[in-house]
């Protein structure tokens, strides 16, 4: 297996995405945006494609963030699904999955950002990837907006502040708005390059602070993530050479 990471900012990096690599010994290669590097032009050498969170959101033009590219990154988001490659991603990267498939993202009802339960739709609860998880899992949010929807998407989590928390877009394609990749160290340089949103957000009622973040563990909705990575990598490895995905 070999694991593609998008990294749009140096302080929001993979966190237990990387663990689970290194645990799997996957090999694995990243676009590190804010570093100017270049998005491949192929999905031929990528089993499994993640495209990580930022600041960005898919209608931040060049102008405003010279390195942030939504057009080439959902051109390779979208290559990928073609050529039935896994594909993951966490908040903006969810968001970029949706717009690729012609689905604009939208405003989150509530702000979230902070530890919160996600809870299991009903079709969450039955779906193999995810029942382990046992109807909610507290996890990390850092957002205000989320994914759109395809016809055929299901919505596999919710929250109180926000109605799409996990997306299935097809059995290999997947939107995170929720971040069960964030770790002590992940969360650390977060507050540390964007606590103005804890500060300027606080009389939300899904808004933490950074002393409640920085105290917390992490390790649950890690689990729960790995457990998620297992299945989905199992599943490619079983479609990739014969059947088509089931939905799209």
């Amino acid at each position: 297996m070999h694991i593609h990471f998008v990294i749009h900012e140096e302080y929001e990096g993979p966190g237990a995405f990387l663990d689970w690599v290194k645990d799997h010994n996957y090999s694995v290669s990243m676009t590190k945006l804010y570093e100017n590097n270049i998005l491949p032009t192929s999905a031929e050498h990528i089993d499994l494609l993640i495209v990580l969170g930022g600041p960005q959101d898919p209608i931040t033009t060049t102008d405003e963030c010279p390195y942030f590219d939504a057009q080439k990154e959902k051109e390779l988001i979208l290559k990928c699904i073609l050529a039935h490659k896994a594909v993951i991603g966490v908040c903006l990267g969810a968001q970029l999955i949706g717009e690729a498939l012609c689905n604009a993202y939208s405003h989150s009802p509530e702000k979230e950002f902070g530890v919160w339960p996600i809870h299991l739709t009903d079709e969450g609860k039955t779906h193999p990837k995810f029942k382990h998880i046992e109807n909610e899992l507290p996890v990390g949010h850092w957002h205000n907006d989320m994914p759109g929807l395809t016809p055929d998407a299901i919505v596999l989590a919710t929250s109180k502040g926000c109605p799409r928390q996990i997306i299935e877009y097809s059995n290999l394609v997947y939107g995170l708005q929720c971040h069960m990749e964030f770790t002590p160290e992940v969360i650390e340089l977060i507050i540390a390059n964007d606590q103005e949103s804890l500060v300027r957000y606080a009389n939300h009622r899904f808004v933490q602070s950074a002393q409640q973040l920085m105290k917390y563990d992490y390790t649950t909705m890690n689990q729960a993530l790995y457990t998620f990575l297992d299945k989905l990598v199992e599943e490619y490895k079983q479609l990739s050479d014969v059947r088509p995905l089931h939905h799209l």
